[in-house]
């Protein structure tokens, strides 16, 4: 979840609509999205029952304490059918066909689509390429690097390439790094935020060559050293050294980020040295009470992170280099020969992190993805809108409401109603890869972003030998708090329940949506319904 400055929502008002696409489909594309539609199935709850209650009050409640008002809220309620085939039962209706920004439970849409569509085990390659050409284990020429989107193209994942590359022969390389990016349109590649955070490590932008998600993470621990201060990062870069400036003081740790200077500092490389230097100097005060602290910062370009990244690994598997690489932008020329195909993890587990953790970045290089595998490249918004339109159209689903903006989230114009991401719960069940969907939402008291929450009433159902459970993705933007899933109640009837709330309160309404779920695991519904 991304935790952002205040900037204006009017949770009444329609959220603005996406530009026209601004890439045309070729008759082939065309041609696939028409089978793609063709392909479509009936709704098995177009005719549910409708036996709808009241909010709880205990819900109620909270909003008035928390001075969020009932216009600001929405929620839908369904119990799933418990044998195939049966119809859904409308629960409970607050405003549910209102379009509203989901925030992070969007991601429920382009995981679901991407797990249908591509298959849990789809894999990202990144592709390797040389200009020159080995002899006696050095590779003299420049290598290219082309990506496909990898989300999690991380230290373990590079490490591993860099034994392969290492299995061909070659002990050094002579030249510089080509990054090949032309997997995505480039306006999904620039910095834009909506909140001008852009060290913040939720905002990185999507790059088909995104290593450990551009971020920086240092871990600051209090030892019995010098300055009482150790400081240790990852991922690992070359040419780079951390200068540690940092004093205790005897305070708490409240606001220890005010009290610590962050700074970049870049050494230019002289004749008798001709290495560039980077160096990230630390100042200021740490507290003693922060006893070990991360401090995750987005500090270097894609290409500097990418390529001290790259030597670093590469030199950690034992290789070397003739002089320091540089990286920069480039395609892969058509002389170019091959010389390594490395195929990253599932989608799957892809999938598991941005549901659980809410990664927006990852979340934006899948529904990126829909369009590469889909209508080829460049990825656009555009492109995986429309493949994302074709999709729900093949599902049965029709929601006019829906904006697409990226995919995570991240976003003021993506809007949705709580009844269609409930509709698309229902769908899940009946997917081939819906248990693994289900699997992959953070599990209430266990993990995720929902660790934390629910854990004292969870507790009364320890005794139970079956215990309900709810496994729900929240969603969190400044003025909006959601929540979407599925929660199994004590008597073992399954439902799924999405809640939005849009309103400058937002931040306090966690408590309602505790409520709400609490509600559901306990039975609220049942007990009126047997009368």
């Amino acid at each position: 979840m991304a935790y952002h400055k205040p900037v204006p929502l009017f949770s009444t008002s329609r959220p603005v609509v996406l530009p026209a696409f601004q890439h045309a489909i070729r008759p082939l594309q065309w041609l696939a999205l028409l089978l793609l539609c063709g392909l479509g199935s009936q709704s098995l709850w177009a005719s549910a029952t409708s036996s709808a209650i009241e909010v709880p009050p205990a819900v109620w409640q909270s909003l008035a304490k928390n001075q969020i008002p009932r216009d600001a809220v929405s929620i839908s309620v369904l119990e799933l059918p418990s044998t195939a085939g049966g119809n859904a039962r409308e629960i409970l209706d607050w405003r549910a066909k209102q379009s509203m920004n989901p925030a992070s439970t969007i991601k429920l849409l382009t995981t679901l689509a991407a797990l249908d569509l591509l298959g849990p085990q789809y894999r990202w390659n990144t592709n390797l390429y040389t200009d020159g050409q080995i002899k006696n284990g050095l590779l003299k020429g420049n290598l290219y690097l082309r990506g496909s989107g990898d989300p999690k193209l991380v230290p373990e994942e590079l490490e591993q390439m860099m034994k392969n590359l290492r299995a061909l022969g070659i002990q050094r390389i002579d030249g510089n790094l080509i990054f090949d990016r032309s997997a995505y349109s480039p306006e999904v590649m620039e910095h834009t935020t909506i909140d001008g955070e852009s060290m913040r490590a939720y905002n990185v932008p999507p790059d088909p060559l995104l290593y450990a998600f551009r971020t920086l993470s240092f871990q600051l621990s209090q030892t019995n050293n010098q300055n009482g201060i150790a400081i240790s990062y990852t991922p690992a870069l070359a040419y780079f050294k951390i200068n540690n400036r940092l004093r205790t003081s005897k305070q708490n740790c409240d606001d220890w980020q005010r009290k610590m200077q962050f700074e970049l500092i870049k050494h230019v490389g002289s004749e008798s040295k001709n290495s560039d230097q980077l160096s990230a100097q630390f100042s200021g005060e740490l507290p003693s009470a922060c006893r070990n602290i991360t401090y995750n910062v987005v500090a270097l370009d894609a290409n500097t992170f990418l390529t001290l990244g790259f030597a670093a690994a590469w030199e950690l598997a034992g290789g070397s280099w003739v002089k320091q690489p540089q990286g920069k932008n480039g395609e892969v020329p058509l002389f170019a020969r091959p010389l390594l195909e490395f195929q990253g993890g599932p989608l799957i587990h892809a999938v598991n992190d941005v549901n659980k953790f809410s990664n927006n970045v990852m979340a934006r290089q899948v529904f990126l993805t829909l369009s590469l595998e889909r209508l080829g490249k460049p990825a656009s918004i555009a492109a995986s809108d429309r493949v994302m339109q074709a999709w729900l159209k093949q599902r049965g689903l029709d929601f006019p409401e829906l904006v697409l903006e990226n995919g995570s989230g991240l976003s003021r114009n993506e809007a949705i109603s709580a009844r269609h991401l409930n509709d698309l719960l229902i769908t899940a069940r009946q997917l081939p890869s819906g248990d693994l969907f289900v699997q992959s939402l953070p599990l209430a008291g266990s993990d995720g972003t929902m660790k934390n929450r629910l854990i004292k009433q969870l507790r009364q159902f320890l005794h139970l030998k079956t215990k309900p459970e709810a496994r729900i993705k929240t969603g969190s933007l400044t003025e909006v708090r959601t929540i979407s899933g599925y929660v199994i109640s004590q008597s073992g009837k399954t439902y799924a329940v999405s809640s939005f709330i849009n309103h400058p309160n937002a931040f306090r309404g966690m408590d309602a949506h505790d409520q709400l779920l609490t509600w559901l695991l306990t039975g609220g519904p049942e007990p009126k319904q047997a009368r």
